[in-house]
């Protein structure tokens, strides 16, 4: 396929996607701002811990720090979260559904990547004003905006998020080429994710389990949400900084790599069988 096809097919696709979306933009903006509600409740409990070890630093971050931290982290796991993408692939395999992109020049991982960034667009444009309220008026918890080379870097470390959340979701999808069902592997993932990733708390924490720490770290899963908001916050800076996008791109290469490799493989061993 010449390039300038493939480009006005995957402009199509962005297109149609971005459309599909906005058809229920009433029910998907309510979900989107529920989403919010949780956050005072995670203020009040942050400050409850900290009231109560009567500590004015834990691991080096004070109440200030793990508020900011918080947030940051909503923003890394808007990026990186990918709801329903494993189950609904593997739902197409086992309905037989992945067909249409074997028998139509379409590439089903290109298809979902499209997909998905269609999604998160229209996502960030609604949640942009109550994010930018949310911010605002917790401003105080945060020491001030990052320099321009450390908002670059975060703002890379984001989109390598989004793609390393993709194609590791994608890659636990294709298991369904040879185990139809992955409901109970992908809860294990999210639980693993939800725990490593650093959404629970930051990494630091576990400076007194270094063992721990090092398996923590050593994982792709702190690239999802707890690099980028450290990233922002100041936390990693320097050689560590750049030793630390070079990890995260090469984990995003890896899983793309693995994606298509099992994609390749679970072709072949698909049955064509379903609708």
């Amino acid at each position: 396929m010449a390039i300038g096809s493939r480009v006005v097919q995957w402009w199509t696709i962005l297109r149609i996607s971005l459309e599909e979306r906005l058809v229920y933009r009433a029910d998907f903006a309510l979900g989107t701002l529920m989403r919010f509600m949780p956050i005072i409740t995670q203020i009040l409990l942050i400050r409850a811990v900290f009231e109560s070890s009567g500590r004015e630093r834990i691991a080096g971050f004070t109440n200030n720090d793990v508020v900011a931290y918080y947030l940051m982290v909503l923003i890394s796991r808007a990026f990186s979260s990918m709801p329903t993408l494993a189950s609904g692939i593997a739902m197409e395999i086992r309905e037989g559904d992945v067909k249409r992109y074997l028998v139509q020049p379409v590439d089903m991982i290109g298809f979902l990547l499209l997909k998905r960034i269609a999604w998160k667009l229209i996502y960030y444009t609604v949640a942009l004003g109550p994010f930018a309220l949310v911010f605002y008026l917790c401003r105080g918890f945060f020491p001030g905006w990052p320099d321009a080379v450390t908002m670059t870097a975060y703002v890379t470390s984001l989109l390598l998020a989004f793609l390393i959340g993709f194609f590791l979701e994608a890659l636990i999808g294709m298991i369904g080429f040879w185990f139809l069902e992955v409901s109970s592997l992908l809860f294990i993932y999210m639980l693993l994710n939800f725990i490593l990733s650093g959404h629970m708390f930051p990494l630091d924490f576990l400076q007194q389990f270094p063992i721990v720490q090092t398996l923590f770290t050593s994982l792709p899963f702190q690239y999802l949400a707890y690099f980028p908001a450290a990233v922002f916050l100041g936390k990693i800076s320097g050689p560590d900084l750049v030793y630390g996008l070079i990890i995260q791109a090469s984990w995003a290469v890896a899983f793309f790599v693995a994606c298509r490799l099992a994609y390749a493989l679970g072709v072949r061993h698909y049955s064509g069988y379903g609708g």
